[in-house]
């Protein structure tokens, strides 16, 4: 298995750092293939600009336009460029990053900002009476799995159903379902460690045995199950989902995963 491990967190020796390091060591141990982005050894530059798109840039700019013109004329700077072959080399991506105000840090926002390019990540496929392009399980990065290894400061109380942050898989929804199933990678259920700030170097070695014991198993577990756009749940072009196909009990985000 290759697998591209996509790292954001400024201080190498930082619980997200140890993670990091021990996936490399635990998957490259096991016979696999890995390469790191280490967004802030990289000093990615996280903003998009017309730099970006060099002679496809228009004026004004148009950044979805221009990136898609800009991927398919090879015009991307060489930093996006790299980017998108990683991903397509891998067959997992592991997303290593601390929860920071309810979302990935912005380096790493901006990592998915400049690399998911239009004609990359979207805007690709049929556009039909019966297809609304591929995406949401088709797409240029279908085949790949990801998931996301995720640090929170908080207790996990506070991330359960009725705990003051919004259940987990609600705030993580926009990333799994938004960013990475969006152009066609499963998602795995996400590993999260609750209560880092207060985590201890007597706490490693435990946290240390699951994560190895998830990264052991990535092959074999089973991606989240959300609804595949094009293969009769939605209602095309309006996309809502069909009514009946839900069970009662359902609403918001979970609507979009199937029981």
């Amino acid at each position: 298995m290759k697998t591209l491990i996509v790292y954001a967190h400024p201080e190498p020796r930082s619980l997200n750092g140890s993670l990091k390091d021990l996936a490399v060591a635990t998957l490259e141990k096991a016979g696999h293939e890995v390469r790191v982005s280490d967004l802030y050894a990289m000093r990615w530059k996280a903003a998009v600009d017309a730099e970006d798109f060099g002679p496809s840039a228009s004026s004004p700019l148009k950044v979805a336009a221009d990136s898609g013109r800009a991927f398919d004329t090879g015009a991307l700077t060489p930093d996006v460029l790299a980017e998108q072959e990683k991903l397509l080399w891998a067959d997992m991506i592991i997303f290593q990053f601390p929860l920071w105000w309810y979302t990935m840090p912005a380096i790493l926002k901006g990592w998915v900002d400049r690399v998911f390019t239009y004609h990359f990540a979207y805007g690709v496929g049929e556009h039909s009476d019966i297809k609304y392009g591929e995406r949401f399980g088709e797409g240029t990065l279908a085949g790949r799995r990801a998931l996301l290894s995720v640090t929170a400061g908080g207790p996990e109380s506070h991330y359960a159903k009725r705990g003051i942050n919004g259940p987990i898989d609600d705030l993580l929804f926009p990333i799994q379902h938004g960013i990475l199933y969006y152009p066609g990678i499963e998602v795995l259920p996400p590993f999260v460690l609750y209560g880092t700030d207060r985590t201890t170097d007597e706490d490693f070695p435990d946290i240390a045995k699951a994560w190895e014991q998830r990264l052991l198993t990535l092959e074999s577990t089973e991606p989240i199950a959300f609804r595949r756009q094009n293969f009769g749940d939605y209602e095309i072009p309006s996309l809502h989902l069909k009514e009946g196909l839900e069970p009662a009990d359902r609403t918001g985000f979970r609507l979009h995963v199937r029981p």
